[in-house]
């Protein structure tokens, strides 16, 4: 059994500024999604990219994943609470974002992006979708340093306490987190899209992956104590999880199948 380090939540004080470790760690996800986006734009001479698209592309992104993931918070978690207090949507400092509202903010960014440059947007979601695991990696290290979403309690041996919490042995759900949707995505996603795939097929195989991830990481993760569990005995991430999986089967079908017509 291990016990959670405690860690300041706070990075770096520069006079009256506090860095926070989960905005730093936002920081350098998006950091490392340029440099390894650029990386593969080299690897790739005569594309269609450019690092001018990608950082466009970017930017997009970051605007869709903190609009996305806030306003998914609130709807998906806490709508009553903000419909009285509406105002307290824009109060970011306490905290709130839901991936799954994230994830459909940078879907929407990214159609933007596609009708501004005319270009095809799964072909675009196809570039984007393995570079996501590094932010969400990044994201989920930034919950570990802050003690958040922490595990239900368990006897396994490599059970943490969160002393922020109670004395109970953990999961160290925000880990699994980080090995599932961010280094063991990484790897898949790398993996299948080094080799030329149908339209639609990287991005198809990117939700069904992180869907499955999550759905099988909720059960180790301590539902939120204003939901608890829902119907079937499953929580709002895994409620929020089937939907990607099914679009995700049905892209991925769908981009074969297409594939096999052309070539007929």
């Amino acid at each position: 059994m291990f016990i959670h380090p405690q860690f300041d939540p706070v990075a770096l004080h520069l006079g009256p500024l506090a860095i926070r470790w989960y905005g730093l760690m936002y920081l350098i996800g998006f950091s490392l999604v340029w440099w390894i986006g650029r990386r593969r734009i080299a690897a790739r001479p005569g594309g269609v990219w450019s690092e001018k698209d990608l950082s466009d592309a970017l930017f997009y992104g970051i605007l869709g994943t903190i609009i996305g993931g806030r306003l998914g918070y609130v709807l998906f978690y806490k709508a009553g609470e903000y419909l009285a207090e509406p105002w307290r949507i824009f109060f970011v400092w306490e905290g709130g974002m839901s991936f799954h509202g994230g994830m459909i903010g940078v879907i929407l960014a990214m159609w933007l992006f596609a009708r501004t440059r005319k270009q095809d947007w799964l072909a675009i979601t196809d570039f984007i979708a393995p570079l996501v695991p590094i932010g969400l990696a990044t994201g989920r290290l930034g919950n570990f340093i802050n003690a958040e979403l922490w595990g239900r309690p368990t006897n396994v041996p490599w059970a943490m306490v969160f002393p922020n919490v109670d004395t109970l042995p953990r999961h160290p759900s925000q880990l699994y987190e980080f090995a599932l949707e961010g280094v063991a995505l990484f790897v898949i996603l790398w993996w299948f899209s080094s080799k030329p795939r149908p339209r639609g097929a990287v991005s198809g195989l990117f939700l069904i992956c992180y869907g499955c991830f999550r759905f099988a990481v909720e059960f180790t993760r301590q539902p939120d104590s204003f939901l608890g569990v829902l119907a079937l005995g499953l929580t709002m991430g895994q409620w929020l999880s089937l939907p990607m999986i099914i679009l995700g089967v049905v892209l991925l079908a769908r981009a074969y199948r297409q594939e096999e017509r052309r070539a007929a």
